[in-house]
């Protein structure tokens, strides 16, 4: 009788041990700017292009790679490998969204085409308004944005 009372105890743990991880997979991918329809991050950009080809590329579906609950696009091999050794370098800050709307404490999309790499680091921008404002004091922003981002999270998880 107490190894069944034990087994179900188990049993019990280890689906609220997998319902938790499945949950936190879905909160991750809805912080992450992706296409809605597909589930793919940055509306299928390749997160890598931005920082070795300092544009905005699409990536090809021969060259996906799985992270965060979402599938990744890259141009080549060589940026799949390079993303899925340190992801952390190539995920947009903010999840994508656009650094001065975080800040005013709005979840505002970046567009994929009109971004900054900044300090070593990726940002997208909903409008090329809010990429010169960001370009003029990057600094400024970013503390206001950092400021808001715990609160703008919860306005992205259901």
């Amino acid at each position: 009788m107490m190894e069944r009372r034990i087994s179900a105890g188990l049993l019990v743990g280890l689906i609220f041990a997998i319902a938790a991880t499945f949950s936190s997979w879905a909160a991750t991918s809805e912080r992450i700017v992706r296409d809605p329809n597909s589930g793919v991050a940055l509306y299928g950009y390749d997160p890598v292009a931005y920082f070795i080809d300092k544009s905005a590329r699409q990536g090809d579906a021969q060259y996906e790679f799985r992270f965060a609950g979402l599938t990744w696009r890259f141009r080549s091999e060589a940026n799949r490998a390079a993303f899925a050794q340190t992801p952390e370098n190539f995920v947009p800050v903010f999840g994508g969204y656009d650094p001065v709307a975080v800040g005013e404490g709005v979840p505002i999309e970046g567009n994929p085409a009109i971004f900054a790499v900044s300090e070593g680091k990726l940002f997208l921008f909903a409008r090329e308004e809010s990429l010169g404002k960001f370009i003029a004091s990057p600094k400024s922003f970013l503390e206001t944005a950092e400021a808001s981002w715990p609160l703008v999270k919860k306005k992205l998880v259901p």
